[in-house]
């Protein structure tokens, strides 16, 4: 569950723990944890919520399913434990802030930096079964996560909403372009991002956005 500390995001969303679908997805994930091994980690599970309070959001970064492989995800969409290779997808999202910013390429994929400067690092999708990717889609985190986008499109303005790949798009009905900024491109995987992933400018067209509304810019580089 979220952490205690962090109320804010348990005010919000508290008329979704009540609900029937999210009861039976708590249910679902204590057998699914009885029976097999699922990442992240219940004490990871919410850490996207955790680690970037509700009042904190600027930016949101939508991925689809946390990664399978053994000691991976932590809970923040593309994020890797400092200590693990650097995944495919992630090694993209690197060389695309590179060139677009400048910064030096980061040696860990880590992401909790951005984390705590605003970037809400959100899969649709917070846990699956290791090895099985998809295997926890349509059991009640769609809806919790739709419920989320929702709260944040409604409540806030002149955040930046960044997509990258046709699931993530899907959520786009969800946001309402006049009072937010939607930045989409294809998926970082290597199968899809010489389609105009590459090139695409996501972290300097966000921070260029938030100035222009106001709001402090993100510190991308993750070497400085």
């Amino acid at each position: 569950m979220m952490q205690g500390e962090q109320t804010s995001w348990r005010e919000k969303l508290a008329g979704e723990f009540e609900k029937t679908y999210y009861k039976e997805l708590i249910l679902f994930l204590r057998q699914e944890d009885e029976i097999a091994t699922v990442y992240p980690p219940k004490e990871d599970r919410f850490n996207a919520y955790n680690m970037t309070p509700y009042e904190n959001v600027k930016v949101v970064i939508l991925g689809q399913d946390p990664y399978h492989g053994a000691d991976q995800a932590h809970g923040l969409s593309f994020s890797v434990k400092r200590t693990h290779i650097l995944p495919p997808s992630l090694k993209n999202i690197y060389k695309e802030l590179v060139d677009d910013i400048g910064c030096s390429m980061p040696k860990e994929g880590d992401l909790t930096f951005w984390a705590e400067q605003g970037v809400f690092l959100l899969n649709t999708v917070l846990s699956v079964r290791a090895s099985e990717a998809g295997s926890h889609q349509q059991k009640g985190w769609e809806r919790f996560t739709d419920a989320t986008i929702k709260l944040l499109n409604d409540e806030k303005e002149h955040l930046v909403f960044i997509l990258w790949g046709k699931p993530a798009q899907r959520k786009e009905k969800l946001i309402d372009a006049d009072k937010h900024l939607i930045l989409k491109a294809p998926h970082p995987s290597p199968l899809s991002v010489y389609r105009g992933f590459f090139g695409s400018k996501p972290f300097s067209k966000t921070n260029a956005y938030l100035r222009a509304n106001g709001i402090g810019p993100i510190d991308w580089c993750l070497d400085s």
